[in-house]
C-alpha cells in the first residue's frame, strides 16, 4: 500500500527534528564541557606551586566527580604531592591506598580496588616523563564513561599547568640555594628566622644559634687552589646537612661562614651537636700542609627572651671570635 504523501512528509520532518534535537544536545554537552575546561583554566591560572595546583584541580573536580584524594607523582624529579579532602580514619585510609597505587606499578587508567572497597585510578602524562596523577574515589565506585572523558580532557590543561609549576619551583630553588654547596642561602635565612623566633617566643621553646667559621680555609685555597677549596666546602656542607633536622635552619652565609639555628634546642643540647661537628670536620683530614689542617670554630648562643635578631647575631658572632682566639677547632658558648 502506497503511503500518503502528507504522512511521508511528516515522518521526514520528524526525522529532521530528531536529528536537530540530537545535534542541539551534543552542542549543549560540548558547550558545558568547554565551560568546565575554561573554569579549570581560570582556577589554575593564578596558582604557582605544584601542591596548590593539585588542590585547585581537586576543588574543580569535586562537583563533577566526588573523590577522597588527588595525587601527583613525578619519579624523575622525586616529587610527590597528595591532597586529601577526608579526615581521620578516612584520610589515613585514602593516603595509604594512594601510596599503594604509586608503589605497585599499576597500569594507567585501569581501576584498582582496595581491600575495603575503594576504587583508585591512575593516569600518566604523555607530555611529562615518568609523571602522572592518581584519583581515589568516594563511595567505592568506578568512574563512568562520561566522568572518564571529562578527566581525560582536563589532563592536558593540568599537565601544562604542572609543568609551569615545576619550572617556577626550579627558579625558586635556584634563588634560595647556594649554587656551590646546595645549602640554603642568606635569602632563606632572612625569610625564615623571624618566624622561628616568633614561634619560640610564643610556645616558650629554646632556640640556639651556631655561627661556624672554617679554620685555615684561606691556606687551603692558597696552597691547593680554589678548585680544591670548592670541594672542601662541598664536603663540609655534606657533613653539616647530615647532622641537622628538617626543622633546623642551616645556611651558607658566604665564603667559609655558615649559620645553624637549632629549633627547640637549648644551649646544652646544642653544644653536644657542635662538638660532634668539630670532630666530624676534623675527621675529613683536609690539610693545607703537614702542619696546617682544616678545622671549624663554632660560637653558639641561645636566644634570650625579648632579644632582637641583630643583638642575637652580634652576640653569637662575638662568641665565635672568642673560639677563634682560644685556639680554633673548638666550641665557645655564652
Amino acid at each position: 500500500m502506497t503511503q500518503r504523501p502528507e504522512l511521508t512528509s511528516l515522518a521526514s520532518s520528524l526525522d529532521e527534528l530528531s536529528q536537530v534535537m540530537l545535534e542541539l544536545h551534543q552542542l549543549k554537552r560540548q558547550s558545558e564541557r568547554l565551560d568546565q575546561m575554561n573554569r579549570l583554566h581560570a582556577r589554575l591560572a593564578g596558582v604557582l606551586s605544584v601542591p596548590g595546583m593539585i588542590e585547585a584541580y581537586s576543588v574543580w573536580l569535586m562537583p563533577i566527580v566526588e573523590h577522597e584524594l588527588i595525587g601527583y607523582n613525578n619519579n624523575a624529579r622525586g616529587k610527590k604531592h597528595l591532597f586529601c579532602s577526608g579526615h581521620g580514619p578516612n584520610r589515613r585510609r585514602a593516603i595509604a591506598f594512594a601510596e599503594q597505587l604509586i608503589e605497585d606499578g599499576t597500569s594507567p587508567r585501569r581501576a584498582v580496588k582496595s581491600d575495603d572497597g575503594q576504587f583508585g585510578h591512575k593516569w600518566i602524562f604523555e607530555t611529562v616523563d615518568d609523571a602522572g596523577i592518581l584519583l581515589v574515589l568516594k563511595e567505592g565506585r568506578e568512574l563512568d564513561d562520561t566522568e572518564m572523558a571529562i578527566i581525560n580532557d582536563s589532563l592536558t590543561i593540568l599537565a601544562e599547568s604542572l609543568q609551569r609549576g615545576l619550572e617556577y619551583e626550579d627558579l625558586f630553588e635556584r634563588a634560595s640555594s647556594d649554587p656551590l654547596t646546595g645549602l640554603s642561602n642568606r635569602r632563606v635565612f632572612d625569610r625564615r628566622i623571624s618566624g622561628m623566633m616568633d614561634s619560640a617566643t610564643r610556645y616558650k621553646h629554646p632556640l640556639t644559634m651556631l655561627s661556624l667559621d672554617l679554620d685555615h680555609f684561606k691556606d687551603i685555597n692558597d696552597n691547593l687552589g680554589h678548585q680544591a677549596g670548592d670541594e672542601v666546602l662541598k664536603s663540609v656542607a655534606e657533613v653539616l646537612a647530615a647532622a641537622v633536622r628538617s626543622t633546623d635552619l642551616l645556611v651558607r652565609m658566604g665564603g667559609d661562614e655558615f649559620l645553624l639555628v637549632l629549633d627547640n634546642t637549648n644551649q646544652q643540647q646544642g653544644r653536644i651537636l657542635a662538638e660532634r661537628l668539630v670532630k666530624k670536620i676534623d675527621d675529613l683530614d683536609v690539610r693545607a700542609s703537614e702542619t696546617v689542617k682544616l678545622g671549624v670554630s663554632i660560637g653558639m648562643a641561645q636566644m634570650v627572651p625579648g632579644e632582637n635578631l641583630r643583638s642575637w647575631l652580634e652576640r653569637t658572632d662575638d662568641i665565635l671570635y672568642h673560639a677563634k682566639a682560644q685556639g680554633r677547632a673548638r666550641v665557645a658558648v655564652s
